[in-house]
């Protein structure tokens, strides 16, 4: 691709080509060093340092990183967790950030002989940068680990610190006692999640701190992680895992496999007796690999997997979906807590670009999706011909306990993840003033919303709470119906190039190179909002018991007018005394079709219902050309953070069930929301 980034890019391009209000960089901490570390410091410290007024700076940059943690098995795995950061003088940070253990630290500190030299012979004119990066994954290597268990605060600057639990982490920033954030990200993702894993086991009292852990990313340049799911990736059976059948909306990745070999077998000539038995022992061996179940087939080319694995119903989804990752998994868990309130995940939601080019907020504009998004792949065909594989009729096992880490991540289907790279979400915060502390704080207190780029203005209120309204991401205790509004305008449209103040501080080739030509741009039109809709979930009142009817999306659906000025929907829950459970709220404000890149993900070629005969991928290397945008009509959108309504502790309902008829929705009332906060 166009290489590596500096810091101070990512500024000018928050401040000149998106035109952002605050960004953070989070770069992973496992590929941290003491010297790049430094660096980072001071690049953000600059970047503020030249942002004006801190009255009303025109950019704000917030220091962090990401706690890049994976897991081979479901038992191993926590996930991936950003950590951001108040302040950013030296003396009120931490010393280095703090990775994830063992695992990910040494898959990203190994390269390979081969990595390091077949691109350079194979693409001389580029060989410094190949060598450049050789340079960088060798230089993580070379940092000793600090000594175990001693205080943060006084292991030297010069080591690598790691955590290897979410608990762990938690205890070392609170040795550190700086103010910080720990938000999920890209939590149903099957790129590096096992099909297993579920969040059940995070919600513990040792591994999910409620003070520190306020936030969840539900979208990002890698996808959506929203929707829950009824289907698995691989089901719990007397022996272990086994493969499930497919269902009309999933096709299972470990299903697949054994159709392949299935029909390999039968093309060798073999008796359908033997192929069944080559088709078991395939989806067995996917099941087993866990993450490296591409692995399994050998020679198998991307498009052959056809949209296994995939959510077919979702909008924009992470590759290789988790539903028991999903948000609304999240929301609907209950655990017994002190003084008999239930222990649960009480998240704001959050979305964020997530690309890895120096460029944070990449969706204001529809368009360079090689730049853009993380599209990445073999240059030509000789690169992608010397690791292709001979196909043959049967599987093989793929033991990830006992591979190298590099291997155990080179199964992660880099082929097909390429058409699930999204120009990435944004974060909006209603804060009471537009200043660091004023973004901060509105980030405690969850007063924040998500969006899948689109600059959408949502509202969410509680309007009759005990003590007055209630915005996004409060919580209260109540026993009478609740009542609520929602607001929303659509996000300008955009007009060409760039406007004056980019142009005038940025030399054209700088233009064209960092922003691709293209800036934040508004006009003074808004797109429309097609529809409200509101989720409700009722959560667990007891572990273990089942979600899928505790999770209503959506629950309510408010069409709105043909107003581009906005919309207004309110509505009331009068179900709420009457079954006398928990119950959280949120909304999304779905906007107009517009064209997005990937919004058909893998192009499925239907072959009757929701089953795919092919598909067209949108490659990510030599063999779509970068001209090729791949953008297809979809619906933009906004996630309220929740609104979490208690019911008392100790008041008794009238009908303790779940699943009472509804009354049908109020229709939404035509408006021009104003922002009461900017």
């Amino acid at each position: 691709g166009e290489g590596a980034h500096p810091l101070g890019e990512a500024c000018d391009f928050a401040r000149f080509c998106s035109g952002l209000d605050f960004w953070s960089i989070n770069d992973h901490a496992e590929a941290s060093t003491p010297r790049r570390w430094q660096e980072t410091k001071e690049a953000i410290r600059q970047c503020n340092a030249v942002a004006g007024d801190p009255g009303s700076p025109d950019v704000m940059a917030f220091l962090g990183w990401e706690w890049t943690q994976i897991g081979r098995t479901a038992d191993e795995h926590w996930g991936h967790k950003n950590v951001i950061l108040r302040e950013t003088a030296e003396d009120a940070v931490p010393k280095r950030p703090i990775h994830s253990g063992g695992f990910t630290r040494v898959t990203m500190s190994e390269n390979p002989t081969w990595a390091r030299l077949l691109p350079a012979l194979l693409h001389p004119a580029q060989r410094q940068e190949y060598y450049d990066f050789d340079r960088f994954v060798r230089e993580i290597g070379e940092v000793p680990d600090c000594p175990a268990g001693v205080d943060t605060r006084e292991l030297p600057a010069d080591c690598a610190e790691g955590a290897e639990t979410p608990g762990e982490l938690f205890e070392k920033l609170a040795q550190w006692g700086g103010e910080s954030i720990v938000i999920p990200h890209g939590t149903s993702w099957g790129i590096y999640t096992p099909p297993d894993s579920s969040w059940e086991k995070q919600l513990t009292p040792e591994q999910h701190d409620p003070n520190l852990q306020t936030l969840v990313e539900v979208f990002s340049g890698h996808g959506n992680s929203e929707e829950y799911r009824s289907w698995r990736p691989v089901l719990d059976g007397p022996d272990g895992l086994v493969c499930p059948e497919p269902t009309p909306g999933y096709l299972p990745s470990c299903w697949r496999a054994g159709e392949l070999i299935r029909e390999r077998c039968l093309a060798a000539g073999e008796s359908d007796a033997e192929c069944e038995q080559r088709a078991a022992t395939a989806r067995a061996h996917h099941v087993v690999a866990g993450l490296g179940g591409d692995q399994t087939v050998p020679g198998v080319r991307a498009e052959e997997w056809l949209d296994s694995g995939q959510c077919r119903d979702c909008f924009l989804p992470a590759f290789n979906y988790r539903p028991k990752g999903s948000v609304q998994f999240m929301a609907a868990l209950s655990e017994p807590g002190p003084n008999g309130k239930p222990f649960r995940f009480r998240f704001g939601f959050v979305a964020a670009s997530d690309v890895h080019s120096a460029r944070p907020g990449t969706g204001y504009k529809e368009f360079a999706r090689t730049s853009m998004t993380d599209q990445f792949g073999p240059p030509d065909d000789r690169l992608a011909g010397m690791l292709a594989e001979e196909r043959v009729a049967e599987s093989r096992p793929f033991d990830a306990a006992t591979a190298e880490p590099i291997d155990q991540v080179g199964g992660t289907e880099f082929e097909r993840q390429g058409s699930f790279w999204l120009t990435g979400g944004l974060t909006a915060v209603h804060a009471a003033r537009r200043t660091r502390d004023g973004v901060w704080e509105a980030l405690e207190r969850r007063e924040v919303y998500g969006t899948s780029g689109d600059r959408i203005l949502l509202w969410f209120d509680l309007v009759n709470g005990p003590d007055g309204r209630v915005p996004m991401g409060g919580e209260v205790a109540s026993a009478q119906a609740p009542r609520f509004e929602v607001r929303a305008a659509g996000a300008f449209e955009q007009k060409p190039g760039c406007p004056d103040h980019s142009t005038t501080a940025l030399a054209p080739e700088a233009i064209d190179r960092l922003c691709r030509g293209e800036c934040y741009h508004p006009s003074d039109t808004r797109k429309r909002i097609d529809r409200i809709e509101v989720v409700r979930i009722r959560p667990q009142v007891t572990p273990g018991e089942p979600v899928d009817g505790l999770i209503e999306d959506p629950w309510r659906v408010f069409e709105c007018p043909d107003d581009p000025s906005g919309c207004t929907a309110t509505f009331g829950d009068p179900e709420h005394a009457a079954i006398g459970r928990d119950a959280v709220y949120y909304a999304r404000a779905v906007q107009e079709p517009t064209p997005v890149v990937n919004a058909r993900n893998l192009r499925c070629q239907a072959a009757g219902g929701d089953a795919c005969a092919s598909v067209d991928p949108c490659w990510s290397d030599y063999r779509t050309p970068e001209s090729d945008t791949c953008t297809d009509p979809a619906q933009e959108r906004a996630w309220s953070s929740p609104i979490y309504v208690d019911w008392p502790r100790g008041a008794l309902a009238a009908a303790p069930q779940v699943g009472s008829s509804q009354p049908e929705p109020s229709q939404p009332e035509p408006s021009n929301p104003e922002p009461s906060n900017r």
